[in-house]
């Protein structure tokens, strides 16, 4: 790392090594498929030769690049705020200050951690500003935990906060629950794409076909169709178990300086540092596979988390992956400071709420079994048959569902925290700290008004900004509002009476 005046200093000179080579492979990944294409038509040496030169030019530009921006990007650190300046053609100057930061990332690819550098993004919590976060890529991997300690060190730590203080780190047995996530049915049919998309590339496709009609030519097309899903399976489950291992190897969770800091990762490291004054709450997500396997998830509900981004593989809010529900109710507990919340027992919904669900399951099955109908009576009996089939099917399960969506209803008050729990494929129960509540939308439809059912959402400056508690009896639902947040509803119950 260079110096420069006044406390500057310059990222990480590897950095043109590590964007060279990324480039480098890219290129070399794009023009393969060219090469073997139309190797039969221009000659395979030709197609080498022009393939090697596209590498070389898009490395090179690439490599230049990054040069100038490396040599005319520059950082430094004081006591008041984080600076970031890139002084060429365009000047542009962004800062943070220190007392502001409310987390710091850390990232590294293969690459990056070959030459010993990583990624940290410095961020304030606010999500949408783009002026609210810094990124330094890269500096070296000493200098990204030093930011990570310092940028982050309070002076309100408590003894009882301890460094290093482990909540959970990763136990191999948690394995088992990874076929069970609904990535294993998407990886086996991503294979299946995969390889029709590649067979075109090389208009291979009937080839394939008929390799696939000659392997299983003694079957019937039931017989195939299900050899066919058998495989898709296991690819899936081979994957979502490769696919586990890659992000959550190394996992541990730990409070360091007063901070939540976890890290993972096989190939492409991550550690994320969240600031203890940030947390509202957890939710402990328990997806219908995994809650077979008495097992769930936790989430952390904290201000500025941010969303998925489409080339990140699991939620950033996750901060234990699937695993005993005894575990996650045990972290989950850690992290906010209080077993009450995670041990309250919620208040099951009125009766109304049940046939509620009921009539609209019936509804969503009613739709397409009179569309086939209708359409019977116009074209061909055929469709008749369809919809007494879908009928008969579709409405036990649609019943089941509802059942299933208000056994999960529940809400209720803990000492700091209010409860809310709800879902159906995924059941999710939210544990809000009660004085991050800044307001309660409720709504009530007709059809609602009509059963004496409400629905309020408690909205607080985290995650999806507003958590559910989804057809409660309007009495209890406003009493529950105000005893979870006493005097914010107090004027508005006053008008009511």
């Amino acid at each position: 790392m260079t110096t420069a005046d006044n406390g500057w200093q310059q990222l990480h000179p590897k950095t043109i090594h590590v964007t060279a080579m990324t480039f480098a492979g890219l290129a070399a990944g794009t023009a393969a498929p060219f090469v073997l294409g139309f190797a039969a038509k221009a000659g395979l040496g030709l197609m080498l030769l022009i393939a090697f030169g596209g590498v070389v030019v898009v490395t090179v530009a690439a490599a230049l690049i990054d040069l100038m921006r490396w040599r005319h990007t520059t950082y430094r650190v004081t006591d008041e705020r984080v600076e970031l300046r890139y002084a060429w053609v365009l000047h542009k100057m962004r800062s943070v200050p220190r007392d502001r930061v409310r987390t710091v990332d850390l990232t590294a690819n293969p690459l990056q951690r070959v030459f010993g550098v990583a990624r940290v993004k410095i961020g304030t919590g606010e999500q949408s500003s783009e002026s609210s976060h810094l990124t330094l890529d890269p500096v070296s991997k000493a200098e990204a935990e030093l930011l990570r300690r310092e940028l982050l060190r309070r002076a309100e730590t408590t003894a009882a906060e301890a460094p290093g203080d482990e909540i959970a780190t990763l136990d191999w047995r948690w394995l088992r629950y990874a076929p069970v996530s609904v990535t294993t049915p998407i990886l086996g049919a991503a294979a299946f794409g995969a390889v029709m998309q590649v067979s075109e590339w090389f208009n291979a496709q009937g080839a394939v076909f008929r390799t696939v009609r000659e392997l299983f030519e003694g079957l019937s097309i039931v017989g195939l169709v299900a050899v066919l899903v058998a495989v898709a399976i296991v690819i899936g489950v081979v994957g979502s178990l490769g696919l586990f291992v890659e992000m959550w190897y190394r996992y541990a969770l730990r409070r360091e300086d007063g901070n939540l800091v976890m890290s993972r990762g096989l190939l492409n490291t991550r550690s994320l540092t969240l600031e203890r004054s940030r947390l509202r709450g957890v939710e402990v997500i328990e997806p219908l596979g995994v809650r077979t396997m008495h097992a769930a998830r936790v989430d952390v509900i904290a201000t500025g988390m941010r969303q998925q981004s489409d080339n990140e593989k699991t939620d950033p809010k996750t901060l234990l992956p699937a695993a005993p529900f005894a575990v996650a109710r045990r972290v989950a507990a850690e992290v906010i400071g209080s077993e009450a919340a995670t041990a309250t027992a919620v208040t099951g919904h009125p009766r109304a709420a049940l046939w509620r669900r009921v009539r609209w399951a019936l509804y969503w099955v009613a739709a397409p079994v009179v569309v086939l109908a209708v359409l019977g009576l116009l074209l061909t009996t055929v469709l008749l048959h369809l919809a007494w089939i879908a009928a008969v099917v579709l409405t036990p399960v649609a019943v089941f569902l509802a059942f299933e969506s208000y056994r999960n209803l529940g809400h209720g008050v803990a000492e700091h925290h209010l409860v809310t729990r709800y879902g159906v494929g995924s059941r999710r129960t939210a544990a809000l700290l009660r004085t991050g509540v800044i307001g309660w939308t409720i709504s009530s439809s007709p059809f609602q008004r009509r059963a004496g059912l409400v629905t309020l959402r408690a909205t607080t400056a985290a995650n999806k900004g507003a958590y559910p508690v989804y057809d409660v009896g309007t009495d209890d639902g406003l009493r529950f509002a105000d005893a979870a947040v006493p005097g914010l509803l107090t004027p508005f119950l006053e008008q009511r009476r």
